[in-house]
């Protein structure tokens, strides 16, 4: 009789442990959420706020907006339900978007050296992230390394497109979800993915500024085109006039000398971070980081495996870094993809949240 109280108060006490486990996990998952409904919020009602007062157009904005916020819900929906299948799903869906829709949209290609073709250079890192968060997440060592397979095609995929920024990226996503195998603490990852997209938007806004030495500020503006490099210039220039609120979504064609001097202008800086900070001022910059700074959060709280976690980090980080130098976050498709990505990686699989219990019922 002892010994059957004992089974039963030690059954009592880990179900107890459980229930405060899944208690914790929820509680987190709420704070995670929470912060991007109010991140999410603030960039919509902060462009109808500069549209208003500016006679903007925040539609492109509210886009955006509504573009990741589905694509997270739904990414978060099919991570729990296929946590396997759905981001291979997602992974074949983007190279198949990027090869049957070049540029992603018609119209004026600038892809010297990013522009339309920065669009489907994110697609494609997404598209390896997506692959490679799918590796880790298979059972059978054959399919992690068909996955894997996956990856390293996209990447060639990328070269016979003509996309260096592509092949760059999507070689990067690789690499780092296979160094993320031997990392057991996410947070330095975490730091480090920060960091480098600060650095890359740094490095764009101090081109900008004219704050480089003039041999690595020639050499970079050779990289990225002198047309851009003008762009660019006249987004700061707008900034420091109203730093405040900017010049109103949208409106940035209609300020820019460059823009107006163009054959065949889109309208747009080609640098997400000066486009904020030209058309929705300083505030427009926070929000646009804290979008970021909140994805990173929610990897780094999930309960999903930290190589899954930090994949999926990478492959959103290099979306980042082509945004800030290249125009990738005005295509739709990009918007979702990041959405997705962001939450399948994040998403707890019915069979854990089901507990032991759950997965014992799953094998009968």
């Amino acid at each position: 009789m002892a010994s059957a109280d004992g089974a039963d108060g030690a059954r009592q006490a880990d179900d107890a442990g459980r229930v405060g486990d899944e208690r914790a996990v929820n509680d987190r998952r709420n704070v995670s959420d929470a912060v991007g409904v109010a991140v999410l919020g603030g960039c919509a009602a902060w462009s109808l706020i500069t549209g208003a007062l500016h006679e903007g157009r925040p539609e492109g904005v509210l886009l955006a907006v509504l573009a990741v916020a589905a694509g997270y819900a739904s990414g978060r929906i099919c991570g729990a339900l296929l946590p396997t299948a759905a981001p291979c799903a997602g992974a074949l869906a983007g190279v198949g978007l990027a090869v049957a829709v070049p540029g992603l949209v018609p119209g004026p290609q600038f892809a010297a050296p990013l522009g339309h073709a920065g669009g489907t250079a994110a697609l494609l890192a997404l598209s390896a992230g997506a692959a490679c968060c799918a590796a880790w997440t298979a059972s059978a060592p054959a399919l992690r390394l068909a996955l894997r397979a996956l990856a390293v095609v996209i990447t060639v995929t990328a070269a016979a497109l003509g996309s260096v920024a592509g092949v760059v990226c999507s070689a990067a996503v690789l690499l780092c979800s296979l160094a993320c195998g031997r990392m057991r603490h996410r947070g330095l990852g975490i730091a480090g993915l920060a960091l480098a997209a600060a650095t890359v938007t740094g490095a764009s806004w101090a081109v900008a500024a004219r704050a480089l030495p003039d041999g690595l500020a020639g050499s970079l503006a050779g990289q990225l085109t002198p047309y851009r490099v003008k762009l660019w210039q006249d987004a700061l220039h707008l900034a420091h006039r109203d730093a405040g609120l900017g010049v109103g979504p949208g409106r940035f064609g209609e300020f820019s000398p460059t823009v107006a001097q163009s054959l065949h202008p889109d309208g747009k800086p080609h640098s997400a971070l000066l486009q904020q900070a030209a058309e929705q001022g300083l505030a427009g910059v926070v929000l646009l980081a804290a979008a970021y700074g909140w994805v990173l959060y929610t990897l780094w709280r999930t309960e999903r495996p930290t190589p899954v976690a930090l994949t999926a980090g990478a492959a959103l980080t290099a979306v980042a870094a082509i945004a800030a130098v290249g125009d990738a976050l005005s295509f739709t498709a990009v918007s979702v993809g990041a959405g997705l990505l962001a939450g399948m990686a994040t998403a707890r699989p019915l069979a854990e949240a089901a507990g032991p219990a759950g997965m014992e019922a799953g094998t009968r």
